[in-house]
């Protein structure tokens, strides 16, 4: 007999689960509407070309590759040698993210869409990460993009998408952090190696994980000198609120043009005046998000201190993901929530309302023939109101009905025994306060449940 079983890093959801995670779909799709961004689904997986290249070596590692069991026996017929039969096999993989997905839809599109195009898409990705607390191989993200536009508004409304969402869910404490690739492009000029921007990224991003010298210890490997580490171990030091740390980005970057267009974008997103934030966006020079298709703002969403979990969101712009499929000069910007992640930390700050976790708010009691009939008829009245109703399955002892009501937490139950039948009333008690009152059908159909 097979022990039942399923992959690392992938979970069941019963019920209760999938109830709490919709109540935080449903808070992000409708704020996304809200913004006027329009749905767009893609395919689970993507040309194995798609993907590969596009999320700099970490993330290439971690695609997950899909063997073509279909074709696979007449291509291993007609393949030259091994390396050959390895890109025959295995020509499509399961989609990393979201983001370049919707670049490769943009460029197959681009002439059936409105531009600016404004999506958002909320669907599973996979990655081959080693599984752990708010880590998993396969995880929801609900991606938000604007492609067309090259307007820091959109960077602006983003963050407010962010404020709007996680205020909504009452989670309070989280921070909201931004930086610019231009500034982190201005850095790799300084220090004499733009070329190194990529490795330099990528180091900086391991700072949570590794500290400052494994940081120091990757960029030495990396081909850096200890007077270029310096540089930039003196760039990560800086401190101070939003204005200063600006003020000695200036200093600092007073001969670079790139570093000045950096400054002068992320001034733009904190002090432009358009509006204020419930959580204020906090300039971190630390924060670096090591994919290589950023090339302007960087965002990314801390859980609150208090949950032991890291990034709950992130992103930015990019100025010419497109490109990278044949279509140049289109830039855009973009944010992604972590679904699963955001569910653990409402989960361990208790902040799901007991909304959230019922379905089923009525439950008729199951109390022979003439009480299910009755029953029945008041049950299919509710559920044309919209309350969720349903009958006990079969008549049983009512203990047995009532210990089911209250282990699917159902707020009420509707009593119709003989007494109920014979003065053409109904019982309804309250299961969270333990009152009971007889009502008549009318007044049922219009209780406030």
């Amino acid at each position: 007999m097979i022990k039942p079983g399923i992959p690392k890093g992938t979970r069941d959801f019963g019920p209760v689960v999938v109830r709490k995670r919709n109540y935080i779909f449903q808070t992000i799709r409708e704020t996304f509407e809200v913004f006027g961004f329009q749905p767009l689904e893609t395919p689970a997986m993507e040309n194995l070309s798609t993907l590969t290249g596009k999320y700099g070596e970490e993330g290439d590692k971690l695609i997950f590759k899909i063997l073509d069991n279909g074709e696979i026996f007449e291509r291993a017929q007609q393949a030259k040698d091994s390396r050959e039969l390895a890109s025959l096999i295995s020509e499509k993989a399961l989609r990393y993210d979201l983001t370049i997905p919707f670049a490769r839809y943009v460029v197959m599109n681009q002439h059936e869409l409105a531009l600016p195009f404004k999506r958002y898409q909320m669907q599973p990705v996979w990655r081959g990460d080693r599984p752990a607390k708010g880590r998993y191989r396969e995880f929801y993200q609900c991606d938000a993009d604007v492609v067309g536009s090259n307007s820091l508004l959109n960077e602006v409304e983003l963050l407010l998408i962010y404020d709007t969402v996680f205020t909504k869910l009452g989670m309070q404490g989280y921070e909201l952090r931004i930086n610019n690739r231009k500034i982190l492009a201005a850095l790799a000029e300084l220090v004499g190696k733009p070329a190194l921007l990529t490795d330099i990224t990528i180091s900086i991003d391991k700072l949570d994980k590794i500290g400052m010298d494994g940081v120091k210890g990757e960029l030495s490997d990396r081909g850096l000198s200890e007077a270029d580490i310096t540089i930039i171990e003196n760039f990560l030091g800086i401190q101070g609120d939003n204005k200063s740390v600006l003020e000695q980005l200036r200093s600092l970057f007073a001969n670079s043009d790139t570093g000045k267009k950096g400054i002068e974008e992320l001034d733009f997103v904190l002090h432009s005046g358009y509006t204020t934030f419930n959580t204020t966006p906090i300039l971190d020079l630390t924060l670096a998000r090591g994919l290589n298709y950023y090339t302007g703002l960087i965002v990314e969403v801390k859980a609150p201190a208090t949950v032991k979990m890291g990034s709950i969101g992130g992103g930015g712009r990019y100025d010419d993901l497109t490109g990278l499929f044949g279509l140049p000069g289109i830039s855009g910007v973009g944010i992604s929530f972590g679904v699963d992640r955001i569910y653990d930390v409402l989960e361990e700050l208790k902040l799901f309302p007991q909304t959230a976790q019922q379905s089923t708010k009525v439950l008729f009691l199951n109390l022979g023939e003439a009480s299910s009939r009755a029953a029945f008829s008041y049950m299919m009245q509710l559920r044309q109101q919209g309350v969720a109703a349903e009958l006990f399955h079969e008549p049983a002892k009512m203990d047995k009905q009532m210990k089911y009501a209250d282990k699917r937490a159902i707020p009420y139950v509707i009593i119709l025994g003989e007494s109920e039948l014979q003065e053409n009333l109904v019982s309804v008690k309250n299961l969270t306060t333990g009152q009971q009152e007889k009502i008549s059908g009318a007044e049922l159909i219009s209780y406030a449940f």
